[in-house]
């Protein structure tokens, strides 16, 4: 299953595969969180969902519980004919230690790629939002990495919301593929707009009280908003 990404894809983020049905009338793909996940690999075995899947398996120092073997995990998912992506992130990229794995660092971007599906490569910072320059750069690393890359910063003031998508504007402009948002209330319209300076994926849950980061729309909500937008 192909995940486009020279445009812009809405994925519905989830720890339960269960949900894809619902997700359908609204979602162009599904975020399977495998680190919130009771026995991830099991749900993809079973999985017969119409929409394609971008695997996430975040490590502990991204700001989730992902157990040793994670990296074991990826490699495994991405075999699957139903996953089109899979994020990594770019300081797991650049080598950083990741726990105890059988597969090397860069195995489970490679296995991706030999079975047609795309990199994301992702950063989050949870601490604020970083400099013009240091946006940029990071956006640049990203992209590079991966066949695009994701941002995502915390915003505390409309000024670290409207510097995200500036940055945005300027990667787009620049020929990088990238996906962003800003965290937190302050940022959570970004979102929305995002996509309207280039940004290539958005992520909701199909019901807000499932959100898997801060600021996010239900899915339902941000499809109506992303299309009114890009209508506009």
């Amino acid at each position: 299953m192909p995940l486009d990404l020279d445009s812009f894809s809405l994925c519905a983020s989830t720890a339960d595969l269960g949900e894809e049905p619902a997700a359908r009338e609204h979602a162009d793909c599904v975020e399977f969180r495998m680190d919130l996940a009771a026995d991830p690999l099991a749900a993809l075995g079973a999985y017969d969902g119409d929409l394609p899947l971008l695997v996430t398996n975040r490590p502990r120092w991204e700001g989730d519980t992902a157990p040793y073997g994670r990296l074991d995990a990826l490699a495994s998912a991405v075999e699957h004919d139903a996953v089109a992506a899979v994020d990594l992130e770019l300081a797991t990229l650049r080598g950083r230690p990741t726990g105890t794995n059988d597969v090397s660092v860069e195995e489970p971007a490679a296995r991706a790629r030999d079975h047609g599906a795309a990199v994301v490569a992702s950063v989050h910072d949870f601490a604020g939002t970083p400099a013009a320059s240091t946006l940029d750069a990071l956006l640049r690393a990203a992209a590079a990495a991966g066949d695009a890359g994701k941002l995502a910063v915390t915003a505390d003031t409309r000024d670290d919301a409207l510097a995200l998508l500036a940055a945005t504007h300027r990667a787009t402009r620049r020929g990088d593929r990238v996906a962003t948002m800003a965290m937190g209330e302050a940022g959570r319209h970004t979102r929305a707009v995002a996509p309207v300076y280039g940004s290539r994926l958005g992520y909701a849950p199909v019901d807000a009280a499932d959100a898997t980061a801060p600021g996010q729309y239900d899915l339902a909500t941000l499809r109506r908003l992303v299309d009114d937008l890009s209508r506009g």
